[in-house]
């Protein structure tokens, strides 16, 4: 038996996992353990390692068995474990793209608010040609991962008639980026808010992304003058950004609940 635990960001899923239950069997395990129907269900898995000298040791792996660097909302579900299970409110989780700093901020019953530092974005403007033909005017973003950022005016987030999800689809799998990518589309609401669709690398279209909303954020705020505190909207709910000084971490503050506490075949 495998114990676990479910927990969610804006509805963004995951399973945490102690390391020690994986025994270098990542990719299947996850991909068992993500199942919708068959397994608990969840876009990824959070390996938990041992503490060392305070700070913990997090391996995310994507339900399709792909490992990524990091995912924010992955990291904050984590943070509110440990807060939750061990009283930790200030915690480093050692992520494959380097520590990562939260701090719980308040809680309500299962749900807590976290405040993480994401490490200071990479914004780059770039035009990318999809197989399809479609030419995209965007922006690549590194927050520890890689993004394409594409600005949209459609209510349905669509790109030139074709809907978000295909054009992510051809993002994400493009050969330009060798490990793949995530895709956002983002639409500009006013100076403080904006609101994004995602199509995730090694998962698909996505409920909400930490990382997802630090790259939305950090183009907007580098390429279209919008303000460095924003409220980011996805389709599972809010975060907000600060990111006032490009030279220092972008901080995402955002909630993470704890949903189930089980064990696995």
């Amino acid at each position: 038996m495998i114990p676990f635990i479910k927990a969610h960001a804006c509805g963004n899923d995951f399973l945490i996992v102690d390391e020690v239950h994986a025994q270098g069997n990542h990719a299947e395990l996850t991909r068992r353990l993500c199942a919708r129907n068959t397994g608990g269900g969840a876009d990824g898995v959070e390996f938990v390692g041992a503490e060392n000298n305070e700070r913990i040791p997090i391996r995310l792996i994507n339900a399709d068995g792909s490992e990524a660097e990091i995912s924010g909302n992955g990291t904050r579900c984590v943070a509110a474990w440990l807060a939750h299970s061990a009283g930790k409110n200030d915690v480093v989780l050692v992520t494959k793209a380097g520590p990562r700093h939260c701090r719980v901020m308040g809680r309500q019953g299962n749900t807590f608010q976290v405040e993480t530092e994401m490490g200071v974005p990479v914004v780059r403007p770039r035009t990318l040609r999809l197989p399809s033909g479609l030419e995209l005017q965007g922006a690549e973003v590194s927050v520890g991962n890689p993004h394409f950022v594409v600005f949209v005016e459609t209510e349905d987030f669509s790109v030139a008639g074709q809907s978000w999800q295909s054009v992510g689809a051809e993002i994400a799998l493009h050969a330009e980026f060798p490990n793949g990518s995530n895709a956002e589309f983002v639409r500009i609401l006013d100076a403080r808010t904006i609101e994004f669709r995602i199509f995730e690398r090694g998962v698909g279209p996505t409920l909400s992304s930490g990382t997802g909303t630090c790259a939305s954020a950090s183009a907007s705020i580098a390429l279209r003058g919008v303000e460095g505190q924003l409220t980011v909207l996805a389709e599972g709910g809010p975060q907000t950004i600060h990111w006032t000084n490009v030279h220092q971490p972008i901080l995402l503050t955002g909630p993470a609940a704890i949903i189930v506490i089980g064990e696995a075949f």
